[in-house]
């Protein structure tokens, strides 16, 4: 079993390489980081919460108010899920003023929060809430997201308490807004 996670975990990081060039795709001029660098210096890994999975499932996934919730399954070594974070920075943006709570679940390794998760968070001035699922049993609790789930990332959540829909694919901007209208 333990070889087949390996595998898995293996294909997934060759699969999603490449992320040097794709961190550069979405950083923003150089004048506006050096405007916000006061603000990224704020970003620590006390703003980076760490959940197993059952804690993170009482706080996001079995909520029983009126915010709707997108929660992204990301990690910075995916190429894809760091070419669509720039759509779930603009929709948080957007939709600050809606109870709309975009929630970045990164799947990093813990001990690779402060050498690439936060540096990740900095260089890219990220804004909406970013956690760390810390929980290694990922066969567990992956079907307990969502049963269509193969693990695969990105993946992404929305959910309120009338509807909740699964994706395990990647998005734009529009399509995520879309997504998210019949939600709202």
């Amino acid at each position: 079993m333990k070889k087949i996670v390996s595998l898995i975990a293996v294909s997934l990081c060759l699969a999603c390489a490449d992320n040097a060039k794709t961190t550069e795709s979405i950083n923003t001029s150089e004048e506006i980081v050096q405007k916000n660098s006061s603000e990224k210096e704020v970003v620590s890994s006390a703003l980076v919460s760490s959940f197993d999975f059952e804690a993170f499932d009482s706080k996001y996934l079995q909520q029983k108010n009126d915010t709707t919730y997108v929660i992204n399954f990301w990690a910075t070594w995916c190429k894809p899920c760091v070419e669509e974070l720039p759509a779930f920075e603009k929709l948080n943006e957007q939709l600050a003023s809606k109870k709309v709570k975009v929630v970045l679940a990164s799947l990093d390794f813990p001990d690779k929060i402060e050498q690439q998760v936060i540096p990740f968070m900095k260089e890219n001035n990220l804004k909406s809430e970013v956690v760390l699922l810390d929980d290694p049993d990922a066969n567990s609790w992956i079907p307990k997201v969502s049963e269509e789930w193969s693990g695969a990332i990105p993946a992404t959540i929305i959910l309120n308490q009338q509807e909740r829909k699964f994706y395990e694919r990647s998005f734009n901007y529009e399509e995520l807004k879309t997504e998210l209208q019949s939600f709202l």
